[in-house]
């Protein structure tokens, strides 16, 4: 699972770094950022609810490159047409 915050939406109240300190933190600009790459395996509950409890939703899944293209390949390829795009 890899998180980012959204700068333009981030209001720097320190809900996240509170809930998940492992993975936020408030940088010298007054705003959250993630500090890891890939949310560890043994915080992700808690990262998972900084994100759902920040208040501007600020925080944002990342999908890898990879598996966006993998999606895109599987939904081309589907015989039925059966994969849709939401």
């Amino acid at each position: 699972m890899k998180l980012e915050v959204n700068k333009d939406l981030c209001i720097g109240c320190g809900a996240c770094q509170a809930v998940c300190p492992d993975v936020f933190e408030i940088e010298d600009d007054g705003l959250a950022h993630s500090k890891v790459d890939i949310v560890p395996d043994d915080v992700e509950e808690d990262a998972i609810d900084a994100k759902e409890g920040c208040p501007t939703s600020a925080i944002v899944d990342v999908i890898p490159d990879k598996v966006e293209e993998d999606a895109i390949d599987a939904k081309e390829g589907c015989p039925t047409s059966a994969i849709e795009e939401k």
